[in-house]
C-alpha cells in the first residue's frame, strides 16, 4: 500500500511540475521612466506571477489600485508580483515616482475553450 500511495504522489509531483512550467511569466520592463510593453494579457481565474525589471538609474514603485498592489523595483533590479485570480477586465497599473508617463493595463480574458 505504501508504495502504491508513494507512486501516486509523485505522479501528482511531476503532473502538477509540468502544468506550472507550461505557464509563461509575462515580462514588463521600466525604462526611461516607461512600462513596455503597456498591455499585458492574462487568462481569467488564475493566479499570475508578473515580472518587473528596472532598467532605469532610478527607482520605480509600481502601484495599482486596481490590483491592490505596491512595490518599489530599484534601479536594474528585478522583482515578482503575484496577482490574481481575477475577473476578466482591465486593470490599471503605473509607476508612482512618475505616474504621468509610466501607465499600464492588465487585460484579464477568460479562456477559450476548444470544442
Amino acid at each position: 500500500m505504501k508504495l502504491a500511495t508513494r507512486s501516486f504522489c509523485y505522479f501528482l509531483y511531476l503532473f502538477l511540475q509540468a502544468s506550472f512550467a507550461a505557464e509563461e511569466i509575462p515580462i514588463i520592463t521600466i525604462k526611461n521612466h516607461l512600462f513596455f510593453p503597456s498591455e499585458v494579457e492574462i487568462k481569467a481565474h488564475r493566479k499570475v506571477k508578473l515580472m518587473i525589471i528596472n532598467k532605469d538609474e532610478t527607482a520605480e514603485q509600481f502601484e495599482s489600485f486596481d490590483l491592490n498592489r505596491e512595490k518599489v523595483i530599484f534601479p536594474h533590479q528585478k522583482s515578482i508580483i503575484y496577482i490574481g485570480p481575477l475577473k476578466p477586465g482591465i486593470y490599471h497599473f503605473h509607476g508612482e515616482f512618475h505616474p504621468h508617463s509610466a501607465q499600464g493595463v492588465v487585460i484579464v480574458k477568460n479562456i477559450e475553450r476548444k470544442p
